[in-house]
């Protein structure tokens, strides 16, 4: 593959035909030798076979299929409390870049970290804190031409099944560069996520990682990110941190 465009955006970037997870590959680098890798060094895969996602789920994407990225950001002005942010942030630029290549599409980002073309998922967000949080290894896998039949679940999609035939450097590249723009402002990096997370005026039903699960009206978010939710019967809203988010419907 040809990531021209891409390199010029990165302090560093590094292609692999595959590897195991892209995360855990450059946030070993970035430990070893943390001068070597500054702000937006940039790691990506054509295959990765032992990928993570939320709450230690398996993502494996297949040969030249999907890409995973993986942007090690050490953003000035952001105070390592906001560091929790960074998904979200992500989540925009990546549906940002999804639009931009689907255009007329209908994409927006799921809380967390879903980005989502007519409610299936196409690309998922992960990032992992450095040990010394000197920075954030963000990682991202985007569905580029998977069919039917290859996709993980059945509501998820591809690019080229939503009508894409792009280059996937011109793809990459506004990624970065959303992703790269969005971190130059900390308050007005959360004020579009405000905007632009579609969850946030929808009914949903939050699944915790203990199995419980409430119903209620997503209604914001707080100063850390979390997911505010009106549930009935209840006079406080409810401030969610990790929980399997389905959207019911619009309100």
């Amino acid at each position: 593959m040809d990531f021209f465009k891409s390199e010029q955006l990165a302090a560093r970037f590094q292609y692999l035909p595959q590897t195991g997870s892209t995360n855990t590959d450059l946030v070993a680098l970035a430990v070893a030798k943390p001068m070597d890798f500054p702000h937006l060094s940039i790691l990506v895969a054509g295959e990765q076979t032992a990928g993570r996602g939320r709450t230690g789920r398996v993502w494996v994407s297949p040969p030249e299929k999907s890409l995973a990225i993986s942007i090690l950001v050490r953003p000035e002005n952001w105070t390592r409390e906001n560091f929790g942010w960074l998904p979200l942030v992500a989540g925009v630029a990546m549906s940002r870049a999804v639009k931009q290549a689907l255009a007329g599409s209908s994409v927006g980002l799921k809380w967390p970290n879903d980005v989502q073309v007519s409610g299936k998922k196409v690309s998922g967000i992960l990032s992992e804190l450095l040990p010394d949080a000197s920075g954030v290894v963000i990682g991202a896998g985007i569905n580029l031409t998977l069919t039917l039949a290859e996709l993980p679940i059945p509501e998820s999609t591809s690019l080229q099944l939503e009508g894409w035939s792009g280059s996937v450097d011109d793809f990459l590249s506004s990624y970065i560069e959303q992703l790269s723009s969005l971190l130059n402002d900390f308050e007005a990096a959360t004020s579009i996520v405000r905007a632009e997370c579609s969850t946030i005026g929808m009914t949903v039903r939050a699944i915790f990682p203990n199995e419980s699960e409430v119903i209620g009206l997503a209604t914001g978010l707080d100063d850390g990110g979390r997911l505010l939710i009106s549930v009935p019967g209840d006079n406080q809203l409810l401030a969610v941190s990790a929980a399997d988010i389905q959207h019911l419907r619009h309100n």
